[in-house]
Formats: structure tokens, C-alpha cells, sequence
């Protein structure tokens, strides 16, 4: 027998669970939340947990189930309009604002840290610095939750949805049923049929090829995003402390002599680690990334430096370009490569033989030394060291042979959808949020995206 809902959500990372709360808290909606991963006490990595190279598992737990990928990530709120995302170009600034300071507000309900970086004179300090070394310093409260605290909170909100919601894991959507323009229910893997009036696709990242799949399928239209293609950068953590401790975050970006392209820092992880993690779906690639435990602190930072990659005519698939250089990382390296900055200027591939002589030794064990220059396209490497090189002028250290790198670093968003201010598709009743819809970057844009939807069908309800 098929079964009907008046809200069907696909998908539980930061988009889905908002949407979650704000209808479960105001209405007595039947709403069916479904997720293709597991559940979050179920998550894990056998990499991490094994200090192995990356199994390719799928779905990869490191980016799909309760919480999405953000789970795994170290938690940064990052409350600004103008960092994580799109938003204000469907809401405007002030309502996106407004809404960036309800979902802040949330966080804190559901015990997220009450402390805040990015804001006293220290920063215009920096921001000074940072010009004077052809960087512009973006500054950026941030609530940071950490790795282990982010769990902890996101249990809370599965906690109090768990009697007002019905949340199945394990359940993969294949296809979304539509007919004369409106929305009419969704298709699993397992054949079952569930009907809806509402449906909220939240995908995530990993979920991004499916959707655009379908997208294309119901004749939707479709804009592409860029691709964000580069390296991840491992430092003592002494050397970026003065960054650190002041802002927790740094958002600086660099336009590149060469080419004249924007390169920037992305997910600053104080006292971190280095993380690998598979893009599952059908065709998986290998791809680097990092995180901060709150209270297990190592004695390195990392970050990533990336440049973003748009094409037109007669290519124009970012997506696919990104997934061929993390393949070929994948193809010299068995998963992730690894080089000495020293090694990488002097055209020298880095070995495991001398590994154990390095200065500053990696925090993931199961990326293999290698030569990144016969992996990275020569624009983005040649960007990214001129950035490494300007970095150093603001915190002296960065730059050092020493200095790891990781590849491949990629964040795929995926194409955006024709929506409405209220985040809806041109099919009625269908709405599309977070990450995987293109519309966000971050936890927070991702959250507020899911609060947008669901007043606009608790408005129509």
C-alpha cells in the first residue's frame, strides 16, 4: 500500500533537520524524513578508525547519514551573509540576516558554544597586516563547535524530533514523481512509493549528481556552479596561532599575479587533523579535508587553498572537471598524494624513505608521498604558491619547506535550480535546499535554507 505525507524531506544534513524543526515545532504536519546514510550513532570511518587508506565505502560515512557531511566537519557557525552561501541573493540582506541569527540562536538551544571569534580590535589589526602582504582578510564571527561537540548537538535535535517525526536511515530516493507541474511523491531503491503534498529535497553534496540526474529528467531548469579545486595545507600550529586564537577562521583571498585568479583559504582546522573522505555514488573519487576536535588538540593546523574552476562552450561540467583531477590524485597516489612544499618547488617527488626525517610529520596516515605537480593543473598550483608565498608575510612560517600539502582538495556544489525567494523549483510544491541544491556553503546558509522552506509550507498549510 503506498503511503502518504504531508511533507516528505530527503535528506538529514543542516537543510533537512531545520526544516524538520521548524515544522515539527509549529505544526502537526505527518512528515516523513528520509536518509540514504546511517544513523549518527551508526556513523563511522574504518579509515580513521583504522589509520588505513580510504575504503571507498558506500555511502561513505564520513559525508552521508544523520547530520551529513557537517557531522564529520569541526562545527564552525559561520554567521555572516556574506560567507556560505547564496542566500541573500533569494532572500536579500536583511531578511537573510535575521534568519542567520534565528538559526545561531537555535544552535545555542540545541548547546552549541556561546563563545565567538572573529570580532575585537585585534582583527582590524590583522586585517591591516594582511593588506600590507596583498591579502584581504575577510573578517567572520564564528561559533565553533568542534568534531565530537558537533555530534553531541546534532543527537540533541534527533533526540527531540524523534517523537514528532518519523525518520527512516538507510533509504535511498531514486526518483521524485511529478505530475502537471506539481509535485505528487518520491520513489526509493527498494521500489516502495510514497506519496506527498510537499516534498523538501535536501541532498548534500554527496546527493548532487542525483539530483541534477533528475533535474535534467523533469525538465528543470539549471544553472552550473563552479568547482573549488585545490590543496590542503598542514603548518605547526604555533606558526598559525596568531591567526588562530583571534579568529579561529581566517577567510583570506589572494588574486594571483599569473593569472590574475581568486585563490582563498577554505576550513581552517586549529590544532587539527587531516581527513580523507570518498564522494561516493557510482563512480567515487578520493578527495582530502580536515577537521578540529574541541578537546583533543594535535600540535599542527591545516587549512585548504583553493581556486574555483568555470567553463561555457563546448564544455560545461565543472563537476566532472573536478572529479577528473581528484581521479588522477587518486590513480598516482591510491587515494590521497602528499608533498613537502620544499620538494614540490624543486620539481623533487617527495618518498616514503625520507618521510620519517621530516620536520613536520602528517596527521593522515594513509596519504602517500608523491609529486602534486604531475597532479594539480599548473593555474591553480601556480596561484596557490604565489597565495603561500603572500601568507607568509603575515605569518611568517607558512611558506617554510616543511609546509605538507594534500591533494586533491575539491568542493563540489552542485548546479543551481530556477527557485523562488522562498527556495521553491518550478515544479509546485517541490522545494530545494542546502548544499546539494547549490544554495548554500556552510552549516549556517544550509540551516537557514531549510527554515525558509518550511514557513513557506507552514504558510500554505
Amino acid at each position: 500500500m503506498t503511503r502518504r505525507y504531508d511533507v516528505v524531506v530527503v535528506g538529514s544534513g543542516p537543510a533537512g533537520i531545520f526544516t524538520a524543526l521548524e515544522l515539527a515545532q509549529s505544526s502537526d504536519l505527518n512528515i516523513l524524513l528520509l536518509e540514504k546514510g546511517k544513523a549518527l550513532s551508526n556513523r563511522h570511518c574504518p579509515s580513521i578508525d583504522n589509520h588505513s587508506d580510504c575504503r571507498s565505502c558506500s555511502p561513505c560515512g564520513m559525508v552521508s547519514g544523520w547530520g551529513g557531511a557537517g557531522a564529520f566537519s569541526d562545527g564552525k557557525l559561520t554567521l555572516s551573509l556574506d560567507v556560505g552561501g547564496r542566500l541573500k541573493r533569494y532572500l536579500g540582506p536583511q531578511k537573510t540576516e535575521e534568519l542567520i541569527g534565528y538559526v545561531d540562536q537555535r544552535y545555542l538551544e540545541f548547546g552549541a558554544s556561546d563563545r565567538l571569534y572573529g570580532l575585537g580590535p585585534e582583527v582590524e589589526q590583522l586585517r591591516h597586516k594582511a593588506g600590507l602582504a596583498g591579502l584581504r582578510l575577510i573578517p567572520v564571527p564564528i561559533r565553533h563547535l568542534g568534531t565530537e561537540h558537533c555530534r553531541v548537538v546534532l543527537q540533541r535535535m534527533y533526540d527531540f524530533l524523534a517523537n514528532r517525526v518519523e525518520m527512516r536511515s538507510g533509504i535511498a530516493v531514486t526518483s521524485i514523481i511529478a505530475r502537471d507541474g506539481e509535485v505528487k511523491g518520491i520513489e526509493t531503491e527498494d521500489g516502495e512509493s510514497i506519496e506527498t503534498r510537499y516534498l523538501v529535497v535536501a541532498p548534500g553534496r554527496e546527493g548532487s549528481d542525483w539530483l541534477v540526474r533528475e533535474a535534467a529528467r523533469l525538465g528543470l531548469t539549471r544553472h552550473n556552479n563552479p568547482v573549488d579545486l585545490g590543496l590542503r595545507v598542514e603548518v605547526p600550529h604555533a606558526v598559525l596561532r596568531i591567526l588562530t586564537d583571534v579568529l579561529y577562521e581566517s577567510k583570506l583571498e589572494f588574486y594571483s599575479r599569473a593569472f590574475k585568479d581568486r585563490i582563498r583559504t577554505f576550513c581552517m582546522c586549529p590544532a587539527g587533523e587531516v581527513t580523507m573522505e570518498s564522494t561516493g555514488g557510482t563512480d567515487p573519487v578520493i578527495t582530502v579535508n580536515g577537521h578540529s576536535y574541541a578537546a583533543r588538540k594535535t600540535d599542527r593546523t591545516n587549512f585548504a587553498l583553493l581556486g574555483s574552476a568555470t567553463f561555457s562552450r563546448p564544455f560545461n561540467d565543472p563537476i566532472a572537471y573536478g572529479r577528473s583531477v581528484a581521479r588522477l590524485a587518486n590513480l598516482l597516489s591510491g587515494g590521497v598524494i602528499l608533498q613537502r612544499l620544499g620538494d614540490l618547488r624543486k620539481g623533487r617527488c617527495s618518498t616514503l624513505a625520507g618521510m620519517e626525517k621530516w620536520a613536520v610529520q602528517p596527521t593522515l596516515g594513509g596519504a602517500t608521498p608523491g609529486d602534486i605537480n604531475a597532479v594539480l593543473p599548473y593555474r591553480f598550483l601556480k596561484g596557490i604558491k604565489e597565495m603561500l608565498t603572500a601568507m607568509d608575510k603575515l605569518v611568517p612560517g607558512v611558506a617554510s619547506p616543511h609546509t605538507l600539502l594534500y591533494g586533491i582538495e575539491v568542493k563540489f556544489y552542485s548546479s543551481r535550480l530556477q527557485l523562488t525567494e522562498s527556495l521553491e523549483t518550478e515544479i509546485a510544491n517541490m522545494f530545494a535546499i542546502g548544499d546539494g541544491a547549490g544554495v548554500s556553503r556552510g552549516l549556517v546558509q544550509a540551516s537557514a535554507s531549510g527554515a525558509v522552506a518550511a514557513r513557506e509550507i507552514l504558510r500554505r498549510s
